[in-house]
């Protein structure tokens, strides 16, 4: 993230954080705790974090030579669907998470490192990341979901005999060279017999 977009930063937002009370002195170190309603984008395409929905948030803040260290841990609500019933599910997701904020004034080869702005820095871009890498990709009610059937849809778990009457698709060829025309080809062979018995 590019410095001239971070001096936009709002000290007021939930999750703009302010370091003053570490005082650049490396080793002070100050936790914090805080509710933060749920950015925006928190997902995946099956499951994610509802927008809004409160986010439990406990960091460390360390100062370092180069800047400030930040561990944290969320616990993080998450709704989403099934991808075998495409039922609704809830779920509960803990994540961990760490970066270093450099100090603006601070040399450093790293140009893609995030910076403080003063005294601040938005933990929203690495809260993001740390979420949506974390969450499932195939996300399941149970272990044991049946799913759906794949002929008509019905939930395999409600209907545990259902099944289909279906021909092996490899056979379907040969089933019509043989339906309907075996009599036929019985009568054929028949008069054929007939006749070699007549010679």
């Amino acid at each position: 993230m590019r410095q001239d977009t971070l001096e936009r930063l709002d000290h007021r937002s939930p999750l703009v954080v302010d370091t003053r009370e570490l005082g650049r002195r490396p080793g002070s170190m100050r936790k914090v705790s805080r509710e933060v309603p749920a950015p925006a984008d928190m997902k995946i395409e099956v499951i994610g974090v509802p927008e809004g929905v409160p986010l439990e948030l406990d960091l460390r803040l360390e100062a370092v030579m180069e800047g400030v260290l930040v561990s944290g841990v969320a616990e993080v609500p998450l709704a989403g669907e099934c991808v075998r019933c495409l039922e609704p599910l809830e779920r509960q997701l803990k994540v961990e998470f760490q970066e270093l904020y450099i100090y603006p004034d601070s040399e450093t080869e790293e140009d893609d490192a995030p910076r403080l702005v003063g005294d601040l820095f938005d933990l929203e871009p690495v809260l993001r990341d740390a979420v949506v890498l974390a969450l499932p990709l195939a996300p399941v009610c149970r272990e044991d979901c049946g799913g759906l059937c794949l002929e008509c849809g019905v939930l395999l778990d409600e209907n545990p005999g259902h099944s289909h009457d279906t021909a092996d698709p490899r056979w379907a060829a040969l089933q019509g060279l043989f339906d309907g025309s075996t009599a036929e080809a019985d009568d054929n062979g028949a008069s054929r017999a007939d006749e070699n018995q007549e010679k």
